[in-house]
């Protein structure tokens, strides 16, 4: 497994990034994956190495790279009950700066950085996130359309853009929501829209989670819903990405 540290150039400078390579020295499909709220930390590199041991090369980028290198803020080792209030007060001026213009700019930049690298693969790429970096991955998924194959999402606000938003995804799609953050009625509705738009996809309450569910450096972390994002989330780029 190899770490790359990368400049990604964007229309507003140099987003930093990194990605995980497997060692294998034949090209692979191509993976980009939104980090969470919280950006690229120690977390964040495990998870980019465990998909990466699947064959993929997996490009992380700093999605804050505006207001700094990540760690844009200074980040406690385990963010738990006592340490969330401070950290979102610092993050969620940029989260709301992070607008939907900022974020398909960026898009565009990252696919082009990705599908160019000499490592990656001709063919169809996936794209994955992480709360915030769930909405992220959808708006991506969206404006490529004959890009993205596959569109995978964790506990994040994927239908904050409203159903049509939905419309042009061609992508087929996992997306895994927390108990927390979603009523049974609102899955309805959001799987109501993804029917509407013709697209292939599981969308399901994983049950007894809290938003956060993934990261093992949170309090709201849950082992078995972890495992349950891998068993979805590697046979969906299995079949999508065909490139190996």
């Amino acid at each position: 497994m190899t770490i790359k540290t990368l400049q990604i150039p964007t229309a507003d400078g140099q987003a930093d990034a990194f990605a995980a390579i497997p060692d294998r020295g034949e090209q692979h499909p191509g993976v980009l994956m939104y980090a969470d709220g919280f950006g690229i930390r120690p977390v964040l590199r495990e998870m980019a190495q465990e998909l990466a041991g699947h064959g993929y090369y997996v490009l992380v980028p700093n999605l804050f790279y505006r207001h700094g290198p990540a760690p844009v803020i200074e980040l406690p080792e385990y963010i738990g009950a006592e340490a969330r209030p401070a950290v979102l007060a610092q993050l969620m001026p940029l989260i709301e700066a992070h607008t939907a213009e900022r974020t398909l700019s960026d898009a565009d930049a990252y696919l082009r950085f990705l599908t160019a690298q000499p490592e990656v693969g001709a063919g169809p790429v996936g794209v994955t996130g992480y709360c915030i970096g769930g909405l992220l991955a959808t708006r991506t998924a969206a404006a490529h359309p004959g890009q993205v194959a596959a569109l995978a999402a964790f506990h994040g606000p994927v239908g904050a853009d409203g159903p049509d938003s939905l419309a042009k995804i061609t992508a087929e799609v996992q997306f895994g929501h927390a108990e927390s953050d979603l009523t049974p009625e609102a899955l309805g509705e959001l799987n109501q829209a993804l029917d509407a738009a013709g697209v292939r996809y599981t969308s399901e309450i994983y049950p007894g989670t809290v938003h956060g569910f993934t990261m093992p450096d949170t309090d709201a972390f849950d082992p078995a819903a972890l495992r349950r994002h891998w068993d979805h989330l590697i046979p969906l780029l299995d079949r999508t990405l065909t490139t190996r």
